[in-house]
């Protein structure tokens, strides 16, 4: 797993514009790629960054890349707040939450769709596609909007535009560690 990898998927998140960013990387040896995470999670932990494998499959893995300050502010949402305490989660604890999210995407049958509240989608999107993923949809972009499409197509050209930004930059020799913004 490279830094242009983390790059092309995880811009927004290292730009502090998103809360976090899943992804799912192909690995040979489990080992070897537990290594790279915890080399990540030295690098970056003053930046405010956290990966955390959050479920394994035969030559994948699920990857969460994310800010713990901003999950912690976005669990203090009220409406979070109650849609995380409906699905079981322990509401209240933001790190506890992310052990709980790998547990149901290990153990449940269906995915877990709350999973956009800890990537910091917009509470009302979430609800909408827990509630139909294919009904009241208004527009289609990093995430299916059911609210305010006027400033998610603000957010998500917000997210290209890093992304490009970060792309080019890192092409022309920034390092990872120096595009990665403390906050």
């Amino acid at each position: 797993m490279g830094d242009q990898l983390l790059i092309s998927l995880c811009s927004p998140t290292l730009a502090g514009l998103k809360t976090g960013n899943l992804f799912t990387v192909d690995i040979d040896d489990r080992d070897s790629f537990n290594k790279e995470v915890r080399d990540f999670n030295y690098r970056f932990a003053k930046k405010g960054l956290r990966m955390i494998p959050v479920k394994y499959y035969e030559k994948r893995v699920l990857i969460y890349v994310y800010r713990p300050d901003f999950l912690k502010r976005d669990f203090a949402n009220k409406e979070v707040c109650k849609v995380l305490k409906e699905k079981g989660y322990s509401y209240s604890n933001a790190d506890l939450c992310v052990a709980e999210l790998a547990k149901h995407l290990r153990q449940d049958a269906k995915f877990p769709h709350e999973i956009g509240l800890f990537l910091g989608y917009p509470v009302t999107d979430v609800l909408g596609f827990m509630k139909s993923p294919d009904e009241g949809v208004k527009y289609t972009g990093f995430w299916k909007v059911y609210g305010d499409t006027k400033s998610a197509l603000e957010t998500f050209d917000k997210y290209k535009k890093v992304t490009e930004i970060y792309s080019t930059a890192h092409r022309n020799g920034v390092s990872l560690e120096q595009l990665t913004v403390v906050c």
